[in-house]
């Protein structure tokens, strides 16, 4: 119970910035109608319920299993096993993240039924599994993370320059999608599992990241290659983006929980089926640890879906509006400070961020701060959103503008800064992404593209989580590079003295 009050009032701190914000905009700049207000307050209540009993399923229930299936693929030490246990379990839990089915719609929507939802589903999905099972033989048998990412990330840029506009916005959010809030503490779970069981506690601290930014970039380059083959042929159409007519306001939230309910159910069986295979075959654990993952998965089950309700149900009309209306205002500098702002504070409120920085905590045993991480992460975010609404303003500005000396930075800094970091910010790029990120600030984007003459929806709205998922990779380097710094300071003065 202690867990849980504290998980409550850690996300309470976490949403109230970015509903104090929103509830300003709405006064200063954009008149929203009071129906809207009603459901983004009745959104921001079930985010914070949601959210809480969320990340306390996470601590009893999904950690556990993830640590016990790591620790079991790391004790069989083959080369096959470990393979064949990436790319089963990468597959199944990709293609049930809920957060890569919205992700899919609306990649549907936008490109005239060109793309279809499940062919973008099965694409990032075989590419996470492909890149999970490399991540996992790399951990295995120490393969250094940043030649991995280099080689990877190289890959990217050569199919880059095959690949339009649309494609390489799609591709790359497509990444964030996948590490969704389900995906991410069980791939992190994973790998602490398997890194535990190393002889050296350095390296067992080191390769408990890293698996997570494996994992998207391999989603990146499927997804490349099936553009490159569609011959990059998708057209835009204009969405509606016209907010919910209905007047209902409690039934609007429980109309949404049937399809949610089901998104989320199927994101948690490929995890529990594959936990009781092996509880039967190789696990057997006491009845009182089973008791307490099958609570744990429970309070998972119901905080995602109470999440995922009050994000959809209350967050996304509102980040429309907002972001049409301050685009209307003709004010460009003030979209931006806005995008800035936005950046800064939702970040706060991701579900997956909260699991991230709490194992950053614990497997550096408190050495590396969980609210420094925050603030690189929300320093981080805040750009990627900035520059986004830079994008959609002045639309001869372009994606790979940002993105080519963005992740040449990326890979530069991989080589200077302490391996532990390296891990850490590439698995902080997929975290970052998640379901607030690609519902509000994107319907935010949205609306002001939407707005803009000249923008494109498809490539200036969706490129914005691509740009997310790399700037905290740059920033959590550089915050790596000045524990560096003081750490070797440190070091000069204790020998001076």
């Amino acid at each position: 119970m202690n867990l849980l009050l504290e998980k409550s009032k850690e996300v309470l701190l976490a949403v109230l910035p970015i509903t104090v914000l929103v509830l300003a905009l709405n006064f200063l700049f954009v008149s929203l109608s009071w129906l809207l207000i009603i459901r983004f307050v009745i959104g921001s209540f079930l985010i914070v319920v949601g959210l809480s009993a969320f990340l306390f399923g996470v601590s009893i229930g999904i950690s556990p299993i993830g640590n016990f299936m790591g620790t079991f693929i790391a004790k069989k030490n083959k080369l096959w096993i470990v393979a064949v246990a990436g790319l089963v379990l990468g597959f199944f839990i990709s293609i049930a993240e809920p957060a890569l089915h919205i992700h899919a719609l609306q990649v549907e929507l936008v490109s005239s039924g060109i793309l279809s939802s499940w062919s973008v589903v099965i694409t990032a999905s075989v590419g996470i599994a492909v890149f999970l099972s490399l991540g996992l033989i790399r951990i295995v048998f120490n393969v250094a993370l940043n030649k991995l990412m280099t080689v990877s990330y190289g890959v990217i840029l050569i199919l880059s320059l095959f690949s339009s506009r649309e494609s390489l916005a799609i591709s790359f959010d497509a990444s964030g999608a996948t590490t969704g809030a389900m995906t991410v503490p069980f791939i992190l779970a994973l790998a602490a599992g398997i890194s535990v069981l190393k002889r050296d506690s350095r390296s067992s601290e080191n390769d408990s990241f890293g698996l997570l930014g494996i994992a998207s970039a391999g989603a990146i380059i499927s997804v490349l290659l099936v553009g490159i083959v569609s011959t990059n042929n998708i057209m835009e159409v204009a969405p509606d983006y016209s907010a919910s007519e209905s007047s209902a306001i409690l039934g609007h939230f429980f109309g949404l929980m049937p399809m949610i309910a089901r998104d989320v159910l199927l994101s948690l069986l490929p995890i529990l089926l594959a936990f009781l295979l092996l509880q039967f075959s190789s696990f057997r654990l006491s009845k009182r640890m089973i008791r307490q993952i099958t609570v744990g998965l429970l309070f998972t089950f119901v905080g995602m879906v109470v999440f995922l309700v009050g994000v959809n149900g209350g967050f996304m009309d509102v980040g429309r509006e907002i972001g049409y209306g301050i685009a209307s205002m003709g004010n460009k500098s003030i979209l931006v400070l806005v995008g800035l702002i936005l950046g800064l504070v939702t970040i706060l409120a991701e579900p997956s961020v909260h699991v991230l920085t709490h194992q950053i905590e614990d497997v550096t045993s408190g050495a590396v701060k969980r609210r420094i991480v925050l603030f690189a992460l929300s320093a981080g975010v805040s750009l990627a959103v900035a520059l986004s609404m830079i994008r959609i303003a002045v639309p001869a500005v372009q994606l790979w503008h940002f993105l080519l000396p963005g992740y040449v930075i990326s890979i530069v800094l991989s080589f200077l800064s302490p391996k532990l970091f390296v891990g850490i910010a590439f698995d902080a790029g997929g975290v970052a992404s998640g379901p607030m990120t690609g519902t509000f600030v994107l319907a935010f984007a949205q609306g002001a593209a939407s707005k803009i003459e000249g923008a494109n929806v498809l490539v200036d709205a969706f490129g914005l989580i691509s740009m997310v998922a790399m700037t905290p990779i740059i920033a959590l380097q550089i915050l790596g590079l000045i524990y560096k710094m003081k750490t070797r300071k440190r070091g000069v003065e204790s020998s001076g003295g």
